[in-house]
């Protein structure tokens, strides 16, 4: 019986992109949040470096890698985490990231979950509770769906401001 790739194992693998689409205003609420909250910053290249690996490495064999947060605003305590981590740790990495105001988006079709798009060929959906626990992963390489979310991550990102011109509200 074969086993599903991880997610390290499917950005590894990309050839030519690996997107990332978020949607929600908060995820778990972990230690790092916790420390950031309570004012103690950290340089997250050194907390995650294994980030800033994967993406690099990535980025130098030729992958784009984009990032797009769908956010409301005024922006959550969560979302300003984000925010103020996304130069020194998305950026640093090499990701293009760009965010779009939840108000910006009603035209648009949307899936249902955050979701990795890779090499416009298979989509991991990333599931939360309630809470923003993660729940699991599910890995679709159906071409309807995969187009379906590709179509959802153009629109998203067209209409996107670049992190350097986006002033959180």
């Amino acid at each position: 019986m074969a086993t599903e790739p991880t997610f390290e194992d499917l950005f590894r693998a990309a050839r030519h992109s690996a997107y990332h689409l978020e949607m929600r205003d908060a995820y778990v609420l972990d230690q790092d949040y916790a420390e950031w909250i309570s004012g103690s910053r950290f340089d997250p290249a050194e907390r995650w470096p294994w980030w800033i690996e994967l993406v690099s490495g990535s980025v130098a064999r030729g992958v784009d890698v984009r990032r797009a947060r769908i956010v409301s605003e005024p922006i959550s305590p969560y979302v300003r985490y984000e925010y103020e981590l996304t130069s020194s740790h998305n950026i640093k990495a090499g990701e293009s990231v760009r965010w779009l105001p939840r108000r910006e988006t009603s035209g648009l079709a949307l899936p249902g979950n955050d979701l990795w798009l890779f090499d416009g060929t298979s989509v991991l959906f990333n599931h939360f509770d309630g809470n923003g626990e993660m729940t699991g992963e599910e890995l679709v390489t159906d071409p309807a769906v995969v187009e379906l979310c590709a179509s959802a991550f153009t629109a998203v990102w067209a209409r996107a401001i670049p992190h350097e011109d986006y002033q959180p509200v």
